[in-house]
């Protein structure tokens, strides 16, 4: 960057943000250059033709020392239509001409890369080229020491896991000229149909002298040496280094089009709250994504797969997203010639499918050495071709969007991100599975009116920070007779994660900040009123009925109601002595503020809890709290749901349309390894009944499972079918064939 710029006071990098309408000054996070436009493909183009993919991932001695016809053979068994092979970066698998690009010692004569491109091509596969950015030999070093990455002490820093490399800068000549030209030599002589990058956003915070350099003049400040968000250097890092990176790609899109029209650079990047470059600008850039989430390790859920899905479609909508999974153990300990356990593979695989990823394999060396996967990938993908039609999904029917947000996590997260943004999202996500209610995830970018149409009721799990438009977006939905179901401290900061005096939701919420919060609350509990006026229980506590009390969250803002009259159906027990025990008793006296604000808000419903009892709930796990959650959204959304499994066990649910029919998706988690994985085996659930709407413009013609491939006897009654299946092994989808 040549010229200083003002990245955050009157910033126009606000201007594409989602159609949202907002102001001078709001957060940029979500945008890329006011003048940069999406990219543009052509309407013939081949992104959404692939729905199997495969990926080689070279070692250096690969060449010559592996069997190019068995991956051949391979790649045709499965009926992959699309494969991402090793080209260069790091290391050159084809004879590059580039005079430091490291040509693997291993390669003579050959062409590794080439030789498979062409022959995938003669399958009638699209190809698309894997470089590495993140490495590089002693040779670079010599000859620019300046492209390396430079720790905080001004150390240039060695690869850590094999000395030999250096760890490059992405954000200066390196990636800006050295890969470029990388990718242009790749284009040239092969014109494949992308380029695909690992690593490419860096390993790590670089204070090297472009880094310094570029800083300054674009923002008058010294690089950051805190994590702290609110820092007025880290708060300006945050979006420098993000536009530093979209500007790289569209760098390197310009240039691969130059070569290749219909071609263009596929980014190893984005995901949920916690990723650091904003979705919104990610899929007005990418014509098609692949969510690089490859298996489960420590006490990741096994939905956890399409869940990323969710949050790609987030903003991507309909554009194809495939789903990577490795067959290697992907842990801290990085196992690369690994293979997982079989049903472990498969239950990952399944949940992504049925939250509309495409399989995407990807096998790290080209010699298998373990090649107890193989059947494994042959089997799901031989299913998947052959059900092909019924995966090619046009829409989900989820009634229900859960947001998620990036801003909240960096400008009011920071470090603590992921106990104070991601904890509580995923607690949500689980409870809802376990209510099997379908549900969309929303980009907090996306909250406009068109974005929203689709849904019924929000759910905001402590989305913190907001700007005044995306507030008042959220209330205008609201208006518009929608439901809104949020937690904790959402709304209670700007988009910047400065604290307001009061929620930006007050009016919604039926309180307002009462200026404290209390945390890690010991013994605290919700005692459960009944309406005297309606001498009833209120639809929040529908299975509470005999509980008299159930325990609190253990993070809990103080509000002050606008209506201290106001009946609440839950109030705080205030916390008292958990020891000894003699002292374990409730003290008479004392304010019991609502536990939960419960209303009608125009022609919509809304319900606020003061505390994180979606977090704790994912740390907890307490059986009444997810009831609680589940009830809320059905209260809020008050409508007949369009889908409903009653049955033993967890499942996973997802309702799609395509052309010509709809699909259920019940992906069985039922395991004692659902929370430490891998599973050792598939544990089939009991049959389950089942309720589905159709769509009021189609006629059913036919019902059948795709997982049992058989028909299965159905009853129509209104507008909705009913039927019954039989034991759940992994995955079931109902499938409705419609009348033409």
């Amino acid at each position: 960057m040549s010229s200083r710029r003002e990245f955050v006071k009157g910033s126009a990098l606000a201007a594409t943000a989602c159609l949202l309408p907002v102001s001078a000054g709001s957060n940029a996070f979500a945008a890329g250059e006011a003048d940069a436009a999406p990219v543009s493909h052509q309407a013939n183009s081949w992104y959404d033709r692939p729905m199997r993919w495969a990926q080689l991932a070279f070692v250096e001695d690969d060449p010559g020392n592996y069997d190019p016809q068995f991956w051949i053979d391979y790649f045709r068994a499965v009926h992959a239509d699309a494969a991402c092979l090793s080209a260069g970066g790091a290391v050159a698998f084809y004879p590059t001409k580039l005079e430091l690009q490291q040509r693997s010692a291993w390669l003579g004569d050959r062409d590794a890369f080439g030789e498979l491109l062409a022959a995938c091509r003669a399958m009638g596969m699209n190809v698309i080229a894997r470089t590495d950015a993140h490495a590089c030999w002693q040779k670079v070093y010599d000859a620019h020491p300046d492209w390396i990455r430079v720790d905080a002490s001004g150390k240039p820093v060695r690869h850590p896991s094999d000395p030999r490399y250096w760890e490059t800068c992405a954000l200066g000549p390196y990636n800006f000229e050295f890969m470029t030209a990388v990718h242009e030599e790749i284009m040239r002589l092969y014109k494949p149909d992308g380029i695909f990058t690992n690593r490419w956003a860096g390993s790590g915070m670089c204070y090297c002298e472009h880094c310094r350099q570029n800083f300054r003049e674009a923002t008058g400040l010294e690089l950051p040496r805190t994590l702290n968000p609110q820092d007025p250097a880290r708060k300006q890092y945050i979006l420098w280094r993000q536009q530093r990176l979209f500007d790289l790609w569209r760098l390197w899109n310009e240039k691969i089009r130059a070569i290749n029209p219909d071609a263009s650079y596929i980014a190893n990047a984005g995901g949920g709250a916690l990723s650091d470059l904003d979705m919104k600008t990610i899929a007005e850039l990418a014509p098609t994504m692949v969510a690089d989430r490859q298996s489960r390790r420590g006490l990741m859920a096994p939905w956890a797969n399409g869940k990323n899905g969710k949050e790609y479609r987030a903003t991507m909508g309909s554009k194809a997203i495939a789903g990577m999974f490795s067959v290697g153990i992907d842990d801290e300990h990085r196992w690369k010639d690994s293979v997982q356990n079989g049903d472990e593979i498969r239950l990952w695989v399944a949940d992504g499918i049925a939250q509309g990823l495409r399989p995407w394999f990807i096998k790290f060396n080209a010699k298998p050495i373990d090649r107890r996967w193989l059947p494994v990938v042959k089997e799901m993908f031989e299913w998947h071709y052959a059900n092909e039609n019924y995966l090619r999904n046009l829409r989900p029917l989820a009634r229900v969007g859960l947001v998620y947000s990036q801003q909240s996590a960096l400008f009011y997260g920071g470090e603590h991100a992921r106990e104070k943004i991601e904890e509580p999202g995923l607690g949500f996500y689980q409870a809802l599975v376990e209510a099997r209610i379908p549900f969309e995830m929303v980009h907090d970018r996306c909250l406009d009116e068109e974005h929203l149409a689709p849904f019924r009721t929000l759910i905001l799990p402590n989305i913190a920070a907001l700007s005044d438009a995306q507030c008042a977006s959220l209330r205008a939905f609201v208006e518009r007779g929608g439901g809104l179901v949020a937690t904790y401290q959402t709304s209670l900061y700007d988009e910047w994660g400065v604290e307001r005096t009061d929620f930006g939701l007050a009016s919604l919420f039926g309180g307002s900040y009462a200026g404290k919060t209390q945390e890690n609350m010991l013994n605290s509990y919700m005692s459960l009123e009944r309406d005297p006026a309606a001498d009833a229980w209120h639809p929040l506590l529908r299975g509470f009925e005999d509980a008299g009390r159930i325990i609190n969250a253990v993070n809990q803002v103080e509000v002050t109601p606008a209506d201290a009259y106001q009946f609440t159906p839950l109030r705080i027990v205030p916390s008292y002595p958990d020891l000894p025990m003699e002292s374990v008793f409730t003290r008479p006296g004392g304010m019991h503020s609502p536990g939960v604000y419960a209303r009608r808000v125009g022609n919509g419903r809304v319900v606020y809890f003061p505390g994180d009892v979606d977090r704790t709930f994912w740390q907890v796990l307490a059986v009444d709290h997810g009831m609680l959650l589940r009830n809320a959204v059905e209260w809020a959304t008050n409508e007949a749901s369009g889908v409903k499994v009653e049955g033993p066990g967890i499942l996973d649910v997802a309702v799609w349309e395509q052309k010509d029919s709809m699909t259920l998706h019940l992906v069985n988690l039922t395991n004692p390894m659902m929370w430490k994985g891998p599973v050792r085996e598939i544990i089939p659930v009991a049959g389950q009944k089942i309720a589905l709407r159709i769509p009021s413009d189609r006629r059913v013609r036919r019902v059948h499972l795709l997982v049992a491939a058989r028909d299965v006897p159905y009853r129509a009654e209104g507008d909705s079918i009913y039927l019954e299946t039989a034991s759940i092994g992994l995955h079931e989808v109902v499938a409705v064939d419609f009348s033409a």
